[in-house]
């Protein structure tokens, strides 16, 4: 079994769409169903084994700190970004400086789950067990977008029966969602730009090659990106905690 012990949690955005919330505190401190958003991603992490955790800040730097210090179940260090913002492939690259090299996830604060199996791998240690470095510069977790709540209906990549990924076109076969969960080794981004860059450059060079891969998550996928998302996301909460 593939035990991946350390992780960078993407959490630096402006959140700009859930305004006026996020006037007053950084997205991924946003309460759904009374949990901060960055914790559902913190306690899956723990969940899978992951015992360390860079965390990039930005907006309400000081709010993310004091939180993540006080995070009990993983040892957080944060890539700071306080300067100025680097996109997500330019905060993924400065803040997998601060772990050792080698294979790590990379998540997310912002998208989140729910409905795992008890008793059964989670999601994360499925996709640490699919990752194969010979074939594969990186493994997504991926959701079908039926089992998505709060998503815009976009459509991201198309799955292919070999587990291959490519950028969804229309009419494309198995469309997917990008549930914000990668497997990856860190030698990836050895020679990653030192400004800021989207990380979707390095999932097209992968695309090109035949080595962006996709796994299927299990329960339900949900994102929170204005406050009239808040309600639909706690309500699929509500509902599996009944155990409907």
């Amino acid at each position: 079994m593939t035990i991946i012990q350390q992780a960078m949690v993407l959490a630096a955005g402006l959140g700009t769409r859930l305004r006026p919330i996020t006037d007053t505190m950084p997205k991924p401190l946003v309460p759904v169903s009374g949990k901060p958003m960055i914790d559902y991603a913190l306690d899956a992490l723990a969940d899978a084994g992951v015992r360390r955790a860079a965390v990039n800040v930005h907006h309400f730097a000081g709010m993310m700190e004091a939180h993540l210090a006080a995070y009990p179940r993983l040892q957080i260090v944060i890539s700071d970004e306080r300067a100025a913002l680097m996109n997500s492939g330019g905060g993924l690259a400065k803040g997998i400086k601060l772990l050792d090299p080698g294979l790590l996830y990379v998540m997310n604060a912002d998208l989140f789950w729910i409905g795992e199996k008890p008793g059964a791998k989670t999601n994360l240690q499925r996709l640490a067990e699919f990752f194969d470095p010979n074939a594969m510069d990186l493994a997504l977790l991926c959701v079908p977008l039926e089992r998505t709540t709060g998503h815009n209906g976009k459509k991201d990549f198309q799955l292919d029966p070999d587990g291959r990924l490519f950028r969804y076109a229309d009419g494309g076969d198995n469309p997917v969602v990008y549930a914000g969960a990668i497997v990856m080794h860190s030698s990836l981004l050895d020679e990653a730009p030192a400004d800021a860059f989207n990380l979707n450059i390095y999932f097209d060079r992968a695309i090109e090659k035949g080595r962006l891969f996709g796994m299927m998550m299990e329960g339900e996928w949900i994102t929170v990106g204005t406050p009239e998302a808040l309600p639909a996301a706690e309500a699929v909460i509500t509902r599996h905690s009944a155990g409907a």
